[in-house]
């Protein structure tokens, strides 16, 4: 399937996908990293160490401080990276709830990093903004 841009058929088919697993954000510094990296789903590099975002389980077992327990939710639409106003309108639709977004882009989806406690409204929110586009 072709990477989509037209923002109304990406809403209208983006249909969330909540992970089971519990996700958390961990700081880390040099070698400290290299046996939490297999576990990671993202990881991005800052100024002051790598955050790598794992299951909570897999920061446990590498004895690592971790912050944000979250649920992941996947927007099953293919996405282009260059569509314009897919994470505003789904950021809008969760901040209208209540909900804060850590939002990652893989090279196909959106993944949105919501507060564990929240996925079940979050997932409420996002089918509602789907909904009203159909």
């Amino acid at each position: 399937m072709a990477d989509q841009t037209e923002l109304a058929a990406l809403v209208r088919a983006m249909e969330p996908d909540l992970d089971p697993a519990t996700y958390v954000w961990a700081s880390v510094d040099g070698l400290a990293a290299a046996g939490a990296l297999v576990d990671a789903v993202a990881t991005v590099r800052e100024a002051e160490g790598l955050t790598l975002v794992l299951p909570i389980d897999a920061a446990a077992r590498h004895g690592l401080d971790a912050a944000f327990p979250s649920r992941r939710i996947t927007l099953t639409v293919h996405s282009s990276l260059e569509a314009v106003g897919l994470t505003a309108a789904f950021s809008r639709a969760l901040a209208e709830a209540g909900i804060s977004a850590n939002v990652v882009a893989g090279a196909h989806h959106d993944h949105i990093f919501v507060p564990a406690g929240r996925a079940s409204d979050a997932m409420t929110a996002l089918r509602a903004l789907s909904g009203r586009h159909r």
